[in-house]
């Protein structure tokens, strides 16, 4: 068996280790451009480039080092679709997701953005808290991070939403779906929280029209994609007040460019890119235990839907 990997970052060399623990069996072989691979049985990437797709069409799958698959679908139909393309599962990003976002759903609703200023200016002065039964939040997606962040906020009794493209039945938290759920569904949330994957179908759904449904004093959270969010329309939001505030862990430009108008808004909380940070030895686990599916002839979860995008 031969596996060819490739990293964006060319950091290749600790995920072949931790492979090699679970499948010592196997050659390994790193695409490098300009190169031609051997015939490879299954790749192992994150963010190949055009080049590489065609050592990709000749493997039996294509496994990817992370949850998001659009770096790779971006590609079309120049990465044949009878390959399929593996996502990772949760691998320990589940409850990353679900901390981030308690944190900043908390810092919002016990203000501790506005005791900071207060603070920082000497100020002693408690504030007015807000109504927990109509502090709504609401999470735009309903896959695996999507339930493990509606899991990680209801211990805190927020009324509980979610959008999703298909109905979903979730214990305690009211369901939102398709085009015709959407306006309502964002009328309604107090805090929106968005781990959509990226698609075609999701792409700038956070623009103009849609963040000004939300209610006067709403707080975004995206965890996502970039993509999903139109930054000027947020930031005109912000900016007149009708959006308290944000915090964002992903951006259409990666590292957020030091002249990007976000840096200078106080009211936006920026992290970089982390709130689910891939565990490399989960994830090669994860990775070496489907390989040894299908070498068995089995099926295997996360197959992504080209279709669906996810």
């Amino acid at each position: 068996m031969r596996l060819l990997l490739y990293r964006s970052d060319g950091a290749t060399g600790p995920w072949l280790a931790d492979l090699a623990r679970h499948l010592p069996q196997a050659e390994y072989v790193t695409w490098v451009a300009g190169e031609t691979p051997p015939p490879c049985d299954y790749a192992v990437v994150w963010g190949p480039p055009p080049a590489m797709l065609p050592a990709l069409a000749e493997v039996r799958a294509v496994f990817l080092m992370g949850a998001g698959a659009d770096a790779v679908l971006k590609h079309g139909d120049a990465l044949p679709r009878q390959v399929p393309v593996v996502r990772l599962g949760d691998a320990g990003m589940g409850v990353q997701m679900g901390e981030y976002v308690a944190h900043a759903v908390l810092r919002y609703f016990r203000r501790f953005d506005d005791y900071a200023d207060q603070a920082a200016v000497g100020e002693w002065r408690p504030l007015e808290l807000h109504e927990r039964a109509t502090f709504t939040v609401g999470v735009l997606g309903a896959g695996v991070l999507g339930r493990r962040v509606l899991d990680c906020l209801r211990p805190f009794g927020f009324p509980l939403q979610a959008w999703s493209r298909s109905p979903k039945a979730l214990d305690g938290v009211q369901s939102f779906s398709g085009e015709a759920g959407l306006d309502a569904f964002l009328r309604s949330s107090r805090v929106i929280v968005c781990v959509l994957p990226l698609t075609e179908a999701t792409a700038n759904l956070l623009n103009r029209a849609n963040l000004g449904k939300l209610p006067a004093g709403a707080y975004v959270i995206n965890v996502a994609r970039g993509g999903h969010l139109a930054e000027a329309d947020l930031l005109t939001y912000i900016q007149s007040g009708h959006i308290a505030g944000a915090t964002l862990d992903v951006f259409r430009n990666e590292p957020l460019p030091a002249q990007h108008p976000f840096w200078q808004e106080p009211r936006i909380t920026i992290t970089p890119h982390i709130a689910a940070m891939t565990l490399r030895a989960e994830s090669a686990r994860q990775i070496a235990g489907k390989i040894g599916q299908l070498e068995r002839g089995e099926a295997i979860a996360d197959v992504i839907d080209r279709e669906l995008g996810y």
